[in-house]
């Protein structure tokens, strides 16, 4: 199936390291509140200050207009991702459909192309548009972001640190799941990824929302200055975050990181255990197996989306000796 494709070709997640020099804004610092203007501190860090009114900012539930993104839906059930322009087409094996019919209209709408094809205009879920994104850095998939966010314990009014930002999917998920009252730092090492992060949310939301703060850096430098109640790291050596986030995040904090293989799974719980700061450590894998209705007829996909990565959670606490996580039931 599309999904078990698209998970299986997949780069190994924390692939895209966070190394690099100092901090560099690239969106609205935190030091100041969302729209604030910069003023003109020596001392403020410098770069662009984005606005964003709620106005734009994704609609919900509203006719389409131009600069949105619009999930196509035809006969057989495949989906096809367009951002809607005035004055642009739409094209497949089936004919066309002019953006302009669908500007204006509501969701759920269904069209007929120019060689009679069926097509239904909705907007993407997150999930819709993780899985067809534009692709650059490691994308963390539906099936782990949503643990990540359970596990990860991430809820609205929180201060959520994120190292690296890689392609912005996961990114989007824990903006949505503080809400408008909480905030979202992610910091990212590589300008390449840092840039096709910003485009993809900017794409996906309509603007650089005034509650999430992109920065291009070391998370290590952030950590004491952000001082987040959640911690999620996609990084090839989170280890070395270790040590910052004892000291910097929250007292009963989640630490959540997200690594393809088990060497760097036992490095980073050899850590935790050794700095007496963390407790509960433990780490799971989600394989994800779709199932096949037709009428009376139902059975497994042929294709499953086996290992993408493990999730390891941790929590924040003064411990007197190293801890060691034991399964439930042991």
């Amino acid at each position: 199936m599309a999904l078990a494709r698209l998970a299986q070709s997949a780069r190994p997640p924390g692939a895209g390291g966070d190394a690099g020099g100092g901090l560099e804004w690239f969106c609205v610092p935190p030091s100041r509140a969302p729209g604030e203007d910069p003023g003109s501190d020596p001392g403020d860090h410098a770069g662009p200050l984005v606005h964003s009114s709620p106005a734009a900012l994704r609609p919900v539930s509203a006719p389409f207009r131009a600069g949105e993104v619009c999930l196509l839906v035809d006969g057989r059930g495949r989906h096809h991702l367009i951002d809607l322009e005035a004055g642009s087409t739409f094209h497949y094996h089936v004919g066309t459909l002019p953006h302009a019919d669908i500007i204006g209209a509501d969701e759920g709408t269904a069209f007929r192309s120019s060689g009679d094809g069926r097509l239904v205009a909705l907007r993407p879920r997150l999930a819709d548009y993780i899985l067809r994104m534009r692709r650059g850095a490691q994308v963390v998939y539906p099936k782990d972001i949503g643990p990540i966010l359970h596990w990860g314990d991430i809820g609205a009014g929180m201060v959520v640190l994120e190292a690296g930002t890689g392609s912005g999917a996961l990114t989007l998920a824990l903006w949505r799941a503080v809400g408008p009252t909480g905030r979202v730092v992610s910091v990212e090492a590589r300008p390449d990824h840092a840039a096709g992060a910003r485009a993809a949310i900017a794409r996906f939301v309509g603007d650089i929302p005034p509650n999430l703060d992109l920065r291009l850096g070391r998370v290590e430098e952030a950590v004491e200055e952000v001082r987040p109640d959640r911690l999620v790291l996609d990084l090839p050596e989170p280890w070395e975050v270790v040590g910052p986030a004892a000291a910097g995040l929250k007292g009963g904090g989640v630490l959540t990181a997200y690594l393809p293989t088990v060497p760097q799974v036992q490095r980073l719980h050899e850590e935790l255990r050794r700095s007496r700061c963390f407790l509960d450590a433990g780490t799971f894998e989600v394989l994800l197996r779709e199932w096949v209705v037709e009428g009376r007829s139902v059975r497994p996909a042929s294709q499953m989306v086996g290992h993408t990565g493990f999730i390891t959670v941790a929590r924040r606490a003064e411990t007197p000796e190293p801890v060691i996580h034991l399964p439930e039931g042991s």
